[in-house]
């Protein structure tokens, strides 16, 4: 089985370590990518989280095709809430999670890619939802989340047509934060984890719950969410540090709680 997770200094990394099906996944893949998520939601040392493919190839080219896996209605009425690869639909994992697309994302790749919250890709990396091109739906979130990130006739195309964009042109789509040269796209990545573990961990978590809830709401209803975690980071001991840090003009202390 060939799903890498590494937990160090808060940073939890998960790698699809399957370069000789361009990190294609299979139903015994999910499950372990699906262990992993959960791993990482159960861990409250976690504060960001990394997903990326092995090899310089692909991120991940979505469904491993010749697995003999459930595939058409019998995929359809699997139990997936998670969304591909257990992340692309995930709302529980509140803390970020950063794609570093090192290849091509395609198809269920995609959808995962579209599913983190950031995005560092290298300049060789493309992205596509091709399941039009060979009688297949993007069945895992791909529709719904690539409408909302680039609105309804961008999105139409590239689904209806199967077209892939490269790393630069989903850079200007606003499908990923950054796009690096190869050689840079690990010192990019880093960069990216440790200005998002400068800030206090729970205000981001609630950020995240905020935004995850307020999808399709007006600015007034979304501004009227109080979820569990909100009020969390507002009475916790870390909303108490960040002002303490700022009038003393030092760096606050994060402790998670």
């Amino acid at each position: 089985m060939s799903v890498e997770l590494v937990v160090e200094g808060h940073v939890a990394r998960v790698t699809i370590d399957r370069p000789e099906v361009r990190n294609a996944l299979d139903r015994a893949h999910h499950a372990l990518l699906e262990d992993a998520w959960a791993r990482i939601e159960a861990d409250p040392d976690v504060r960001v989280a990394v997903l990326t493919g092995a090899g310089e190839t692909a991120f991940c080219a979505g469904a491993d095709m010749k697995a003999g896996d459930p595939e058409g209605v019998e995929y359809l009425a699997l139990e997936r809430p998670h969304g591909f690869g257990g992340i692309s639909l995930r709302t529980s994992l509140l803390v970020p999670v950063v794609a570093r697309v090192n290849g091509h994302a395609l198809g269920g790749g995609f959808e995962m890619v579209l599913g983190c919250d950031l995005a560092v890709a290298a300049e060789e990396a493309t992205f596509g939802l091709p399941e039009a091109l060979v009688g297949r739906v993007a069945l895992d979130g791909g529709v719904p989340l690539l409408a909302a990130a680039l609105g309804p006739k961008r999105a139409r195309e590239l689904l209806l047509t199967g077209r892939r964009v490269d790393a630069g042109e989903a850079l200007a789509l606003g499908l990923v934060n950054r796009v690096v040269p190869r050689a840079q796209l690990d010192a990019a990545v880093d960069e990216l984890v440790e200005r998002l573990l400068a800030a206090a961990p729970l205000s981001q978590q609630a950020v995240k719950d905020l935004l995850q809830r307020g999808t399709g709401l007006d600015a007034r209803a979304a501004a009227a969410l109080a979820p569990a975690s909100l009020l969390r980071a507002l009475g916790s001991e870390d909303g108490a540090e960040g002002p303490r840090a700022f009038r003393a003009r030092r760096k606050p202390e994060w402790n998670a709680r």
